[in-house]
């Protein structure tokens, strides 16, 4: 079985950005840094991992006098969530009866033996 996890996606700050564009509907900076909790540093810089992978799309456009940054998940991001998810279920469904250690034989213990 093949569970090697995409290191991209393993990140939990990016795991939590590709869950937040999992709707599918475009999300603000502002709503990014909200929904996430990472600072503007973090955010910009696991936003652009993501985006160099071909995980999410950033559009930037002006509003008025103001720049707005916007995220979209694209395809390939929903793809490889999606099997990292499925990745992470074959665990929780492997067989999880706990696995007794073999019985060693045993020394006698002479350290109970008071003569």
């Amino acid at each position: 079985m093949n569970l090697h996890f995409d290191k991209i996606i393993s990140a939990p700050c990016r795991l939590g950005i590709l869950a937040t564009l999992v709707p599918g509907e475009s999300v603000s900076f502002s709503e990014m840094k909200t929904a996430t909790s990472l600072s503007d540093g973090n955010l910009h810089a696991q936003t652009r991992k993501l985006s160099e992978a071909g995980y999410i799309e950033i559009t930037k456009t002006m509003k008025g006098r103001r720049s707005v940054t916007e995220f979209h998940i694209t395809g390939l991001g929903r793809e490889r969530l999606q099997q990292h998810i499925m990745k992470l279920q074959k665990l929780l469904d492997m067989d999880t009866t706990p696995r007794r250690p073999a019985q060693r034989s045993r020394r006698p213990d002479d350290s109970a033996v008071w003569i």
